[in-house]
């Protein structure tokens, strides 16, 4: 059963020692999670899953601001000592404002993978397939652009759901990938512009053949963050969950990804909301 933040409040659970918050509109930052604890073993870390207002990609970008300040400063009040936006939509329209506003350290997952594409070409052709509204909010392709690559993006709307149905070794997860990807040019760098997606890294790689390097932005995003925290060995991690949508719902489709541990809380978007407003943060 869920704890409540009442009963956390009480005690009833150990705290955790200097964790580190990571969060996004769903399960899809699990993926960051999961490359997070394998480069910091030692340290704690507190996730918070906003499933009852995914997805961020279709609304405002002010609004999607709103919540990560919200979710941010949430997290910081758990103790966090640094947060991981682990959500393209969010990395976009919160970054880099957040990070001038809290006095944490944050990362987005945008920047890591535009700089693992940068060192991986050799021909400054990088492709970037991700969800909607990551293709249409031109996130990606404006920073390898001004770099001087030439960038082709695809949007991928259905392999969130291939994934999170458990789908990712299935044929259709093939068949879905070559639909996708048919048009490609040539290309040697392909980001993987989804927290989703590292979970099909294997089927686009055999799509898209050897001579193209995948980057996976929940790697790129654990080795920056690993280079500026460091792990605090002699320890076994922990972690804290938050779902502000169902609980059961969220267990479940976080095992199809890939598994998940320590406590699960269910949070109210309202106490979200308590922390936006007091950080006077806009909705929109």
């Amino acid at each position: 059963m869920p704890v409540t933040l009442e009963e956390l409040a009480l005690g009833s659970m150990p705290p955790l020692h200097q964790p580190i918050g990571v969060f996004d509109s769903g399960v899809g930052g699990l993926t960051v999670l999961k490359a997070l604890r394998a480069r910091l073993p030692g340290r704690d870390f507190v996730y918070l899953g906003d499933t009852a207002r995914v997805p961020y990609g279709r609304k405002p970008r002010e609004m999607v601001a709103g919540f990560a300040g919200g979710i941010a400063r949430f997290l910081i009040d758990q103790g966090a000592q640094a947060v991981v936006i682990a959500c393209n939509t969010a990395s976009s329209a919160a970054l880099p404002d957040l990070a001038q506003q809290l006095e944490v350290p944050v990362w987005g997952v945008i920047e890591p993978g535009v700089e693992a594409a940068t060192r991986a070409t050799r021909g400054g052709r990088v492709g970037v397939i991700g969800t909607r509204g990551t293709i249409a909010s031109g996130a990606y392709q404006r920073r390898l652009e001004v770099r001087g690559f030439a960038v082709w993006a695809q949007a991928c709307p259905m392999f969130v759901h291939v994934v999170e149905e458990g789908l990712a070794g299935a044929p259709e997860a093939e068949v879905l990938t070559r639909h996708y990807l048919e048009e490609r040019p040539d290309l040697d760098a392909l980001i993987l512009g989804c927290t989703h997606y590292p979970l099909l890294k294997d089927v686009v790689a055999r799509v898209v053949g050897s001579g193209v390097t995948l980057v996976d932005s929940a790697e790129a995003t654990a080795e920056v963050v690993s280079s500026a925290l460091a792990d605090l060995p002699g320890r076994t991690g922990r972690v804290r969950h938050f779902v502000t949508g169902d609980v059961a719902a969220y267990e479940h489709t976080a095992q199809v990804i890939g598994g998940v541990d320590g406590e699960v809380l269910h949070l109210d978007v309202a106490e979200l909301a308590r922390f936006e407003a007091r950080a006077g943060v806009s909705r929109g």
